[in-house]
């Protein structure tokens, strides 16, 4: 009988990491998991989508277990097409937050993502999307985005970067929400404690397995935590300075096979 992978539980990040900038997973990232499974470890994604932007890609991938999505607010199930756990962001904490942060840095823009398999996104007049190839419905009044529960908040600002932005955020947020930042244009508020390190957490005792058997990949500060969690991290080549410092590892872009390369190595044909 064939020895256990060191590493039986593959958590990766999907934007910047996983994916390419077009949205699709390169045919060289999809043998390499194959391969990963083949030899008996679970591929988790990892990332701050809400789970009804994450359905699609799961399907294209032939995806049938777990994601942890929403930055580790939602655990969605691929194969019965059903969120198994999900934790709400306060509406009254996010809009107290929102205007702790517009009293120090000015207007914001802010979006959210509502709760459920369904949630929609939602964006207030000034928000631009980050990934304009994801859905959203466009509202007149703030008020709108607080009608429904939601699992975070995005914020963008016009003049200030999304480091000075986070900063900012982080220090009036207090404990209202977690703040943290996802990608370019994407700071975030997050129910307070939740990381994609506790969705992770969840998902791997779920499958029965702990942080020793776990291998991450990301390329944001939102994925610090996983990093912490896990045995190993890998950043992406041209992954945030802060996420880099934290990883036991830099492999090569997203655009490059990044993850394919750490796992081809890991996980040799036999």
């Amino acid at each position: 009988m064939p020895a256990p992978p060191a590493y039986r539980l593959i958590a990766t990040d999907l934007d910047g990491t996983l994916l390419r900038g077009d949205d699709t997973v390169s045919a060289r990232s999809r043998a390499a998991l194959v391969r990963t499974a083949a030899a008996g470890a679970r591929h988790l994604v990892v990332t701050g989508r809400p789970a009804p932007r994450v359905r699609p890609l799961l399907r294209a991938l032939g995806a049938t277990g777990l994601a942890v999505c929403g930055q580790g607010a939602q655990l969605y199930d691929a194969g019965a097409d059903r969120l198994l756990w999900s934790v709400a962001l306060d509406r009254e904490a996010a809009e107290t937050a929102l205007g702790k942060i517009e009293a120090e840095a000015g207007e914001v823009y802010a979006a959210v993502d509502q709760d459920g398999a369904d949630g929609l996104t939602l964006i207030e007049p000034g928000y631009r999307m980050p990934h304009p190839t994801l859905p959203a419905r466009r509202i007149e009044r703030r008020e709108e985005l607080w009608r429904a529960p939601i699992i975070k908040v995005l914020l963008r600002h016009p003049t200030l970067s999304d480091d000075d932005l986070a900063a900012v955020a982080r220090g009036v947020v207090g404990s209202l929400a977690t703040v943290t930042m996802s990608g370019p244009g994407t700071v975030e508020l997050q129910p307070r404690g939740v990381t994609k390190a506790t969705g992770l957490a969840l998902a791997a005792a779920r499958l029965g397995l702990g942080r020793e058997h776990a291998l991450a990949f990301g390329d944001m500060p939102n994925d610090v935590p996983m990093f912490r969690w896990a045995a190993r991290g890998v950043a992406m080549a041209g992954a945030h300075p802060e996420l880099k410092a934290v990883a036991d590892e830099v492999t090569s872009s997203n655009e490059d096979d990044g993850v394919a390369v750490v796992l081809e190595r890991l996980f040799p044909e036999s």
